[in-house]
């Protein structure tokens, strides 16, 4: 079993344990290299959000959408030894069902005071304001082909409502005869629930389903898929407030994570590869400054 570290304090009184998981910051934030099917071991609490950027079983067409397809990223130089192979040698290991399960047990329960779907005017309280919804959700970032699998998936597993979601970039990454085909320049996700609406802050605006996909220059690039932090805060935002739990079964780069501890959320995440987990432990999660409140 490796050695890995717990700090109290980022960069400060540092110590070695032998377990295999990574306290970031005591009580605020969990990264775990171990699958999220072994949950029980580590007792974590219930969540009121997850977020999770499932394996997109491109195989060997993984690198089709990232410059690395190339020698230096140049289709000039011709094909780099990434070109033909996939991201991952766990991508076949991945069981969406066991997942689905993982996340239908592991949201709070809905409160029975929420507002449901079918409700068309808003609650209020005794004195007249607006009730909150407190009820969980999960978004998860997928392939645009996979869609219609998690929705029917998560309805098995009692995700009975969906709200699709659509993330514009300003670029492509689209190499492979990019000069004789329209090119993607959008990724895909999906917001699944149960029965009441979840948690939503507003601030009184329409939030549309197309999202900005901001550009991350703060955060170390570790990771092939990884999701820029500014948009998972963004998300975070919206479905949760400060001091509620966040879980990221397929942590990878631990962006989720880092954007939840900058927003004050309590995170939780599993990665089963060392090198990425070693790799979010010691660049994604080490040296930044959380926000204060």
């Amino acid at each position: 079993m490796p050695i890995v570290f717990y700090t109290e304090n980022i960069g400060q009184n540092m110590k070695q344990i032998s377990k295999y998981e990574y306290e970031v910051i005591k009580g605020k934030c969990y990264l775990y290299n171990d699958s999220f099917q072994n949950f029980k071991s580590y007792g974590i609490p219930h969540a009121q959000l997850i977020i999770a950027d499932v394996p997109y079983n491109l195989d060997n067409k993984a690198y089709a959408s990232n410059p690395m397809w190339y020698v230096g990223g140049d289709n000039k130089n011709g094909e780099s030894e990434l070109a033909g192979k996939a991201f991952f040698d766990t991508d076949k290991d991945f069981r969406p069902a066991e997942f689905m399960h993982f996340c239908s047990q592991m949201l709070i329960k809905e409160p029975k005071n929420g507002i449901s779907e079918e409700e068309e005017e808003e609650k209020v309280d005794k004195i007249g304001n607006k009730v909150k919804s407190k009820a969980p959700c999960m978004i998860l970032f997928c392939a645009f082909e996979q869609l219609h699998y998690f929705i029917e998936l998560g309805q098995r597993y009692g995700f009975k409502h969906y709200i699709p979601l659509v993330f514009r970039k300003n670029f492509s990454s689209q190499v492979l005869k990019a000069n004789m085909k329209v090119v993607g320049c959008c990724e895909y996700g999906l917001i699944l629930y149960k029965d009441k609406l979840p948690k939503f802050n507003n601030n009184g605006q329409m939030i549309m389903n197309c999202f900005d996909w901001v550009r991350d220059s703060n955060t170390p690039k570790v990771h092939p898929t990884q999701k820029p932090v500014p948009l998972l805060e963004r998300l975070i935002e919206i479905f949760t407030d400060p001091g509620d739990v966040i879980i990221d079964p397929c942590a990878g780069s631990g962006s989720t994570l880092r954007a939840a501890i900058q927003k004050n959320r309590k995170a939780y995440g599993f990665e089963i590869k060392k090198d990425f987990f070693a790799k979010a432990r010691d660049k994604v999660l080490k040296d930044f400054q959380p926000t204060l409140f």
